[in-house]
């Protein structure tokens, strides 16, 4: 289970020293030459047909997978077929189901007009996962937020399209409240309304009405998810870090996607309430404090809102915490330059880091400013290179010469902790294969037979080790959560390489 202007005084020579800081930090760093920025976008959003739930459609490009868990909602009444499988397992947990959806539709707004061909994917990709979520949400007052018995699902190994372990339908309500989970997916569907807008206008405007429907339903009904329905996400998507930031963040999205006034001043009132100044520098499934300052930056930063003047000083000392050699920087690196967090799947912080600092980049950009950080400045060029930089590790510029992601580049994992992956298709191999009989497969020294294009593992440990094997699930899984922000790197790198 995978979790968690160079016209500006100070700006040369904070260039000068954070390129020497960059040296010290990242020693001899394997240059591979370039890197077809292109082929890894298409890939990254490649990945995210490979972890469909429900009946395929005809235009399905990962042909190895076929339809699966084609009754899930049935002991609710309800349909509760498609969306995604989070990571290696058959779960549809819908927290982290639905920040996915979130990043990817950022992604899009943020980078989809240097996506070329690959934007009608990446769009497939979102509704994908927001028809999903309209589902988990027809009913007012009710949020479906999970499908399949983590614990039933995680003693099996076996394909999708065989599984027989529980699918155990789990809501919140009234009495039953989860602000987080509630709130992370009216921030979905309120920034997916905003890449519809224009696509599907009728589309967009149903998403933005049940982004309204959920967000009041949070906000009215305060409470965790994880203590409402504690045994059945915890430990695997347990919100530790409470639902106050995603109540927060479900308004910022719901701000930029009405422009009402309500919004606007739901984020002033409840700021100190809801605690938008704690751990700033953490942005993930269950943190959305780094995310919710970069996203209402942008509106200080055009000059348009200078009551929220406070989130942006937050979003600075972000990226002042991130930085190597301008301050004291929050974020351990590993020796060959990886941005590292404890706790596994470390590859979820570097995406999700790394989209921040491109995206708060370009909001400096367009506003002529720089960062300060201490006695210098931080330009947005220097953003962009340390965001650059952990893109082109995850890539193949590492110690181990290694790709992180699946298919792309001459050495990539070949035995990542993913059932489908791992376990003969069903085109392959017809006859079912049952719960246990998968152990093999999952114990096998040999490369997995299905090779899931695109997906990026949680990467290798703090002193760039990987572990190429399936049992070391913290290092060899993917997740659609960390492809989701690599998604908009990728696009902005294919352009501008």
């Amino acid at each position: 289970m995978a979790r968690k202007s160079l016209s500006s005084p100070g700006i040369f020579p904070a260039f000068l020293a954070f390129s020497f800081a960059l040296l010290l930090v990242f020693p001899n760093p394997i240059i591979a030459g370039g890197h077809d920025y292109h082929d890894a976008l298409r890939k990254s959003i490649l990945f995210f047909e490979g972890q469909r739930s429900g009946r395929l459609p005809p235009d399905q490009r990962v042909k190895w997978r076929r339809d699966s868990a084609l009754h899930d909602g049935s002991t609710a009444g309800v349909d509760l077929t498609g969306g995604y499988y989070d990571a290696g397992d058959n779960v549809k947990f819908g927290f982290p189901m639905a920040f996915t959806t979130t990043l990817l539709a950022w992604s899009i707004i943020d980078f989809g007009r240097t996506m070329g061909p690959e934007l009608k994917n990446a769009v497939k990709a979102v509704k994908w996962g927001t028809d999903y979520l309209l589902k988990a949400t027809a009913t007012p007052g009710v949020v479906y937020v999970q499908v399949g018995d983590a614990y039933s699902d995680h003693s099996c190994w076996e394909r999708p399209e065989d599984m027989d372990t529980l699918r155990t339908v789990y809501k919140i309500d009234n009495s039953h409240p989860g602000s987080d989970v509630a709130g992370e997916t009216a921030a979905a569907l309120a920034a997916a309304s905003i890449v519809f807008r224009s696509r599907d206008p009728a589309y967009s405007r149903l998403l933005l009405n049940r982004a309204v429907r959920v967000f009041n339903f949070a906000d009215k009904h305060r409470g965790a998810y994880s203590s409402s329905l504690h045994a059945a996400v915890c430990p695997f998507y347990c919100d530790v870090n409470g639902y106050q930031d995603e109540l927060l963040w479900a308004a910022a999205w719901l701000h930029k996607a009405s422009r009402k006034r309500e919004y606007r001043e739901y984020i002033v009132k409840n700021e100190v309430i809801l605690r938008a100044g704690d751990t700033i520098n953490e942005f993930g499934w269950d943190n959305k404090h780094a995310g919710i300052n970069v996203l209402i930056s942008k509106e200080v930063l055009m000059g348009k809102a200078d009551y929220f003047e406070s989130f942006k000083q937050n979003a600075d000392g972000f990226i002042c915490s991130l930085l190597p050699g301008i301050s004291h920087p929050q974020v351990q690196y590993s020796p060959g330059g990886l941005i590292f967090k404890a706790g596994g799947s470390n590859m979820q912080h570097v995406t999700s880091l790394s989209f921040l600092l491109l995206a708060y980049s370009n909001y400096l950009s367009h506003a002529n400013k720089a960062v300060p950080c201490g006695e210098t400045s931080a330009s947005p060029a220097l953003l962009k290179q340390l965001a650059k930089r952990q893109v082109d590790y995850i890539l193949g510029d590492n110690p181990i010469g290694m790709s992180y992601m699946v298919g792309y580049g001459a050495r990539y994992p070949q035995r990542i902790h993913h059932r489908a992956s791992s376990l003969p298709s069903v085109g392959a191999h017809p006859a079912r294969i049952g719960c246990k009989a998968g152990s093999r497969y999952y114990l096998s020294p040999n490369p997995n037979p299905n090779i899931l294009v695109g997906a990026v593992v949680g990467g290798p440990n703090v002193t760039d080790a990987f572990p190429d094997s399936r049992p070391y699930f913290q290092e060899s899984e993917p997740t659609t959560y960390i492809n989701a922000p690599l998604v908009g790197l990728l696009a902005f790198f294919s352009a501008h390489p």
